[in-house]
């Protein structure tokens, strides 16, 4: 498989990626750099962020929520790159220290948000994790907050089944993707290993197939593991870069898969790069935040 950087943008840490198929526009984040882009074609913007930012994803109503270190914002698109115009929505993790690290929205337009302790400096440079103090909560359109989990180090990865009765959802600390039963109420079951730690990298985020297939970025490891329905490695997909952190399925026939990435030590030409390559299996769509 060839890929291609889709912009001469470089982030520090990129992650979070959206493709928004009404729209054919690709959102996504700088963490570290305090940036939320958005690409339509062949033009970029970049509103620059008051604080790190882990997630950019539009709103059913027209503007976007960005996923900061104080709360849950809407961001006006119309509003000037240099001057966002952001309004609190909630504040879903009030754990001081924390912050927002994987959010995706499942087919109910309700936000899952994955927050830990902050391990991002003020000038981007790393921290160390020194506690499981992040917790997983949802947002729903009315702004309701349902605390899910606790406890948790990292958290990476978040992928329902069509049914809505399990989700896939990751801690990275524990180099392990795990799997939760959904009970009726909107609560979770126990978590059970689905794929444990493996040889290339560490699991970060990860984009679902129509097959059911979940493809996962490895941290350090510059590739993407392709994982059957049953947690095993189907195929191993060789990246030219050190940190992908996330993927997603985007293009008119969600069959390009976008794979964001960080800088690393290693200082590869295109870490930090977004990512593109055309597979051979159509993904799932992603859905937009219902309020």
């Amino acid at each position: 498989m060839s890929c291609n950087a889709v912009t001469a943008h470089r982030a520090q840490l990129g992650e979070g990626p959206f493709w928004d198929a009404p729209t054919q526009a690709f959102y996504w984040v700088d963490i570290a750099g305090k940036q939320a882009l958005r690409l339509i074609g062949d033009s970029l913007q970049v509103w620059h962020l008051p604080e790190h930012a882990s997630a950019f994803i539009p709103c059913a109503s027209g503007d976007a929520l960005v996923t900061m270190s104080s709360g849950v914002y809407r961001l006006d698109l119309a509003s000037e790159q240099h001057a966002p115009c952001l309004t609190l929505l909630c504040v879903a993790d009030p754990q001081p220290g924390n912050r927002g690290n994987e959010a995706r929205c499942d087919a109910q337009g309700r936000l899952w948000l994955g927050t830990m302790q902050n391990n991002i400096g003020e000038h981007g440079e790393d921290l160390p994790v020194l506690r499981r103090s992040g917790g997983l909560f949802r947002v729903d359109a009315d702004a309701r907050v349902t605390c899910l989990l606790q406890g948790l180090g990292i958290p990476n990865t978040l992928l329902w089944n069509d049914e809505a009765t399990q989700v896939h959802f990751g801690d990275s600390l524990d180099g392990t993707l795990y799997q939760y039963s959904i009970h009726a109420d909107g609560q979770l079951g126990r978590a059970a290993v689905w794929f444990g730690p493996h040889a290339r990298g560490g699991p970060d985020g990860s984009a679902m197939d129509a097959e059911g297939y979940i493809w996962n970025a490895r941290w350090d490891g510059s590739c993407l593991l392709r994982l059957t329905p049953e947690g095993e490695v189907e195929r191993v997909i060789e990246l030219p870069v050190s940190r992908p952190t996330s993927c997603v399925f985007g293009g008119p026939n969600l069959s390009t898969l976008y794979i964001t990435s960080a800088a690393s030590p290693l200082d590869h030409p295109l870490d930090g790069a977004v990512l593109a390559i055309e597979v051979d299996v159509a993904g799932k769509t992603c859905h937009r935040f219902a309020g």
